[in-house]
């Protein structure tokens, strides 16, 4: 079996929530125990961090891998969705995990788990732990798939709890108020065990989730929005890195033993020089793309992967301060809130109406439709690479082209240039 070949059994054999959305869906953790008992709990052999959130928890686990990376720790990171290639969602110290071990676990395991009829999901997570191990990490940054307390990446007992934010997604699932995401969220708090929260948005209701499920399962709590740090410079930018850097520091306090009243919660040993070099350097120490990425100067290109209303809240306030024309290739996925998004896009730019290769994707020409309700105005076009060619030749030098919208379109458009 090639890695071709065992990818492509992945993606076909295994429900892939990427791909096909709430048909993927696997609520409980019945498979994933099985799968888990089956190797041996690996994840018990090394330490983690959990992090999750509605936006943010990517940026957030790769900043913390690199900054436990710059601090000599061996840093395993299991984050998804993937881009590009599959590997990317497996990364040692920001290598991805071998081609040949991907192919060896399909072959040497599927006889096991196939009568299991487990989610693309429940393979990847199980593939990360065994690896992990193998691998012989000191830590592993474990980032969630899917809401906090029915994901299969619950049954880790880590050293800390990350809880980004939370806005609307993933509604079908995990409830249509922040109270019930919160709540879905809130499940990955351990027994005593420190967590930090990122955002309540100013909603006491949501801090108020947050606190009591703390206090129940005797929890030591920090909610970063509450408290200050000096200010880091950071290669990731935008302002939703302003938030996420808080969330960091606050963890950090944690992890080193320096948050007020907790100093005999140290664990790791991370000096100042270590976070600053983490910060600056995330993208070339773990891989991490899409994520207010530059990928041209002249004229400025830009892709994120924002994808919901508490992503683009922040991706309009940066689209504002962008120079020349704005020119958007955009695209989105069906079980998003689209026309709340759309209602946020800055009516000065011109569109690139377009869809990924996905499934999930909405059809360019209904996804224009609603925008030109909205008095934004743009043509359409059958694929991510012909809109952004088509910008290319609008803009000027002096221009702006973003293009971004859903996870998909990116990944359509990094692979296009890969």
């Amino acid at each position: 079996m090639t890695y071709s070949e065992a990818t492509e059994y992945l993606f076909t054999s295994a429900p892939l929530f990427q791909n096909i959305g709430a048909g993927a869906y696997k609520e409980g953790l019945g498979n994933t125990e099985t799968l888990d008992s089956h190797f041996c709990h690996p994840h018990t052999k090394y330490q983690t961090i959990h992090v999750a959130g509605t936006n943010g928890k990517g940026s957030v686990s790769h900043t913390l891998a690199a900054i436990l990376q710059s601090a000599g720790y061996k840093v395993g990171l299991y984050t998804s969705p993937h881009l590009v290639d599959f590997r990317e969602r497996i990364r040692v110290n920001g290598k991805m995990i071998p081609e040949e071990r991907v192919v060896r676990f399909i072959e040497e395991e599927r006889a096991f788990f196939e009568p299991l009829h487990p989610s693309f999901f429940e393979l990847a997570t199980a593939l990360a732990f065994k690896y992990f191990e193998e691998a012989g990490v000191d830590i592993a940054v474990i980032e969630t798939g899917l809401g906090g307390r029915l994901d299969c990446t619950n049954i880790i007992k880590p050293i800390l709890s990350i809880i980004t934010n939370i806005s609307f997604d993933h509604v079908q699932f995990l409830g249509n108020t922040l109270e019930a995401i919160a709540g879905e969220k809130a499940g990955i708090i351990k027994a005593d065990t420190p967590v930090v929260v990122g955002e309540t948005g100013g909603n006491p209701e949501v801090r108020r989730v947050f606190a009591d499920k703390a206090k129940e399962m005797h929890s030591p709590i920090l909610f970063a929005d509450e408290l200050s740090h000096p200010k880091v410079e950071g290669e990731l930018k935008g302002y939703c890195q302003e938030k996420n850097t808080q969330t960091i520091l606050t963890a950090l306090d944690f992890l080193r033993g320096t948050a007020n009243g907790h100093s005999d919660r140290a664990t790791l040993n991370i000096s100042e020089e270590d976070i600053n070099n983490g910060f600056m350097h995330v993208c070339e120490l773990t891989g991490l793309m899409g994520r207010w990425q530059t990928l041209s100067e002249k004229p400025l290109t830009i892709c994120d992967t924002g994808h919901n209303v508490g992503g683009w809240e922040y991706i309009s306030k940066q689209l504002e301060q962008t120079p020349g024309r704005l020119h958007i290739v955009i695209g989105m996925v069906g079980d998003k809130d689209v026309r709340k998004v759309v209602a946020m896009l800055p009516k000065r730019a011109r569109y690139y109406f377009t869809q990924a290769s996905v499934k999930r994707a909405m059809p360019a020409t209904e996804f224009a439709e609603i925008a030109r309700e909205h008095g934004l105005e743009g043509s359409v076009y059958d694929s991510v690479v012909e809109a952004y060619e088509e910008a290319k030749q609008q803009a000027s030098e002096n221009d702006t082209i973003f293009i971004g919208g859903s996870t998909f379109i990116v990944a359509d458009m990094l692979e296009s240039i890969s």
